[in-house]
């Protein structure tokens, strides 16, 4: 018996280090986030694991979804996307679920300056942790090179608020930002760091099986790192893509549904190669 149950638990062992060591991620992409004049603009957003092309999970319906567009100094304005919202499938290679998108018209992204996105999701609930997650999510974008508010916080109950422009990143740059919840600077908060290795599928929704890189090792899949003191992060991008930050559990909301929830706060920038 005693033999039985070492080799039960043996062989979990086994199977748990087969397990990717991937993270959770609340997506919000849009091909292009440095732009020379206003036009269209094509969102989606989907919880996955997008360093390889893994789960898709059901983040429980859209909460909020707003722009705060700016101009130099100019004060912000808010606009409402939710009416552009429509519920969709999205389909990676072994797992598909509930997702949205978004098409803006020109209306929306318009002028120069910049376009600070923020979106709200549901609560997923995972089952294996017994808990909820709520990933507050962020996308900065620029039409015609005049910078604006993008290193000023937006007032969410948890964020991270960049200190290089997010859509000006050249490959090599040290990225670096600060974790606040409630306003304030979180210390020695766990900040999970992916590379979107599956380039999504705008026409099918998809994301393809095949990555543009091959990790050596499964801690290559989710780079860790730590804020100091002060709430600050700083992290070397090595290569040109698409790069998302979540802070975990940095919210002031701890509990929905009478279990324990872990509110993160992600942001996304996209470096580009000098040529």
């Amino acid at each position: 018996m005693k033999k039985g149950i070492f080799a039960a638990f043996a062989l979990v062992a086994v199977l748990a280090m087969a397990i990717p060591a991937s993270a959770h991620f609340m997506m919000v992409y849009t091909p292009e986030i440095a732009m020379d004049k206003g036009g269209d603009m094509d969102f989606r957003m989907v919880f996955t694991h997008p360093a390889e092309a893994g789960h898709t999970m059901n983040m429980g319906g859209v909460n909020e979804f707003y722009v705060l567009s700016q101009r130099g100094d100019a004060k912000a304005k808010k606009t409402d996307l939710m009416p552009y919202v429509k519920e969709i499938k999205w389909t990676n290679p072994a797992s598909s679920n509930t997702a949205y998108s978004a098409m803006l018209p020109k209306k929306v992204v318009r002028s120069m300056g910049d376009y600070t996105f923020v979106f709200v999701p549901g609560y997923y609930f995972e089952e294996e942790e017994g808990i909820y997650m709520q990933q507050i999510t962020k996308l900065i974008a620029n039409v015609g090179g005049i910078p604006g508010n993008w290193a000023d916080p937006v007032g969410l109950p948890c964020e991270i608020v960049p200190l290089i422009k997010p859509y000006g990143v050249w490959t090599g740059n040290v990225f670096k930002a600060q974790v606040l919840s409630n306003g304030k600077p979180v210390a020695g908060a766990e900040v999970e760091v992916e590379f979107m290795n599956h380039m999504p599928d705008m026409t099918k929704n998809a994301m393809p099986a095949k990555g543009s890189v091959e990790y050596p090792h499964d801690s290559m899949v989710t780079q860790t790192i730590f804020t100091d003191s002060e709430g600050y992060i700083t992290f070397g991008i090595p290569k040109a893509g698409w790069w998302g930050f979540a802070a975990l559990g940095v919210g002031p909301d701890t509990e929905y549904k009478g279990k324990e929830l872990s509110q993160d706060a992600v942001i996304w920038v996209k470096a580009v190669d000098m040529k």
